[in-house]
């Protein structure tokens, strides 16, 4: 059952057409990424598809409905949305700030129940951030913020997790960490996960499938391994590489003109039969 369903989207800022004639369906539990290149609407499409912004034509509906029919409650119930730039609580302390996500759910005293308290507690601890759940969100780095707005997600419970860019700020272990997160949250709960990304190798491993939107308002979709191709890849960001293997996932390599020994680089990767974990070296 498709919980998202676009039809004949388009947008634009003035006389500017940053989406035209976008048409695509997320199914219920699925994990979609979305990547492209800068301007070419990934952000934007975000802001749509969480009511943010009205389409110029078009409609989109969530669970079946109108999105424009939901009001900002009810469709705070349906989906929750982790920003790429986001501006820090200023006064609130991690556990609070997060505890806000469950405002939609208190009861008629406008008060956390014990339920909501246990539901902040695991979203603090599967982002990594209940050990500093009493400093205050100001206080944080921008990628420890970045992880508490992650856990503020979770904790909302909703059906759909809108999120953009949601590892920019992290280093390599919280990145994979928190797309570990989000797949579980998928996998476990029954989540549909749409995520913009500009790591399309992150997105590759973890993703069913990919909306890759080009800047001439073209775009494709489909399962990640349909999509991916190396020559797309290169037309859509206007860059060279190559394609490897580690294991059984294909990862893409972008190449400058400085990159070093670019004629090897363009041999199939081969792992060395010395290494146990067939890591090419």
């Amino acid at each position: 059952m498709s919980i998202i369903e676009v039809s004949d989207l388009s947008f634009g800022y003035s006389e500017a057409e940053v989406l035209q004639g976008l048409s695509f369906k997320v199914e219920q539990g699925c994990f979609l990424a979305i990547a492209g290149p800068n301007g070419a609407g990934k952000s934007t499409l975000l802001n749509l598809l969480s009511g943010i912004l009205r389409p110029k034509a078009g409609t989109i509906r969530i669970a079946g409905a109108a999105i424009e029919s939901y009001s900002v409650e009810a469709l705070a119930e349906k989906i929750a949305v982790v920003r790429q730039e986001f501006v820090p609580v200023f006064g609130f302390s991690v556990i609070e700030t997060v505890l806000m996500a469950r405002t939609p759910y208190f009861g008629r005293m406008g008060f956390e129940s014990k339920t909501d308290r246990e539901i902040v507690r695991l979203a603090l601890e599967a982002t990594d951030t209940a050990q500093f759940s009493s400093r205050r969100v100001a206080s944080l780095s921008g990628g420890e913020r970045q992880r508490v707005f992650i856990a503020r997600a979770l904790a909302q419970n909703t059906a759909i997790l809108l999120l953009d860019e949601p590892t920019s700020f992290l280093d390599l272990k919280h990145q994979v960490d928190i797309y570990d997160v989000l797949k579980a949250a998928q996998l476990e709960k029954g989540k549909t996960i749409v995520l913009v990304t500009h790591d399309i190798n992150l997105a590759a491993q973890y993703a069913d499938e990919i909306l890759l939107l080009g800047v001439g308002r073209s775009y494709h979709i489909g399962p990640v391994d349909d999509i991916l191709k190396t020559s797309r890849i290169e037309k859509v960001f206007s860059v060279k590489g190559f394609t490897g293997r580690v294991r059984n996932q294909s990862f893409f390599l972008p190449l400058g003109k400085f990159a070093k020994d670019r004629g090897a680089a363009q041999m199939p990767m081969q792992p060395r039969k010395s290494n146990p974990d067939n890591f090419p070296c």
